[in-house]
């Protein structure tokens, strides 16, 4: 279903090509099956699809294996290395997460996520974003999709980047606003939020960390996920 809804990797195309061109290098961390990782391989970019959960990197192999543009690398990532615990939920693995304290905080506060049952675990190595750009270079564009393991995702960043996104969920909103302030230390950028998967940014304007919780508080309500997008200022 991520592949084959009608339009949407036409729109994910036109929607990254402001990040992404020829040649430049596309992080996608959390990758799930790889549907932005075919919209980056269509714009020219070299993708780095790093995803921890073993069913989800055999179906990345599956479909990206022979596209030299692409590298699978079956890892977490953190704000340091070693080795941990993924929660999976079997029946909506999209929903796995090494955050006890996400699944605790969705679980209480939307409904949506009450009859999620995370049954099992794997254990996973942890690699940081610092070793991550040492090992494929720096990313124009870097996508944090995690489920909850954001804040983690960031402290493991001690360089600005071009550009970057990170999840965003309306019942773990104390969350991203830590995320915002580890992107903010890493120097000046400019943020927008684009919800759910509609691939259209809300603000004609970017705008400043306070103009962006302004924006995110004005969506809170909806209870609908989405994406930040800082790109740094010039």
């Amino acid at each position: 279903m991520y592949h084959g809804i009608p339009g949407r990797q036409r729109r994910m195309v036109r929607f990254y090509r402001q990040f992404l061109g020829p040649g430049d290098i596309g992080f996608d961390i959390g990758a799930h099956v790889g549907s932005r990782v075919r919209a980056w391989s269509r714009l020219g970019a070299r993708v780095i699809a790093i995803e921890p959960q073993p069913d989800f990197v055999r179906v990345l192999k599956l479909l990206f294996g022979r596209n030299r543009r692409v590298t699978v690398v079956p890892l977490a990532v953190g704000a340091r290395p070693g080795r941990a615990r993924i929660a999976v939920s079997s029946a909506t693995p999209t929903v796995s997460s090494m955050s006890v304290n996400w699944i605790e905080s969705v679980t209480a506060a939307d409904e949506r996520f009450a009859a999620v049952r995370w049954d099992r675990s794997v254990e996973v190595e942890v690699v940081t974003l610092d070793a991550l750009i040492a090992a494929h270079g720096e990313p124009a564009f870097c996508k944090i999709d995690v489920e909850g393991f954001e804040v983690e995702v960031l402290q493991g960043l001690s360089r600005p980047l071009q550009a970057l996104s990170f999840e965003y969920l309306p019942p773990a909103h104390e969350a991203a606003l830590t995320a915002l302030q580890l992107v903010e230390r890493l120097g000046a950028y400019r943020y927008n939020y684009a919800p759910v998967e509609t691939m259209r940014l809300a603000s004609r304007r970017w705008l400043d960390a306070a103009g962006l919780v302004e924006l995110l508080e004005r969506h809170r309500p909806l209870g609908r996920s989405g994406d930040v997008y800082a790109r740094r200022a010039r």
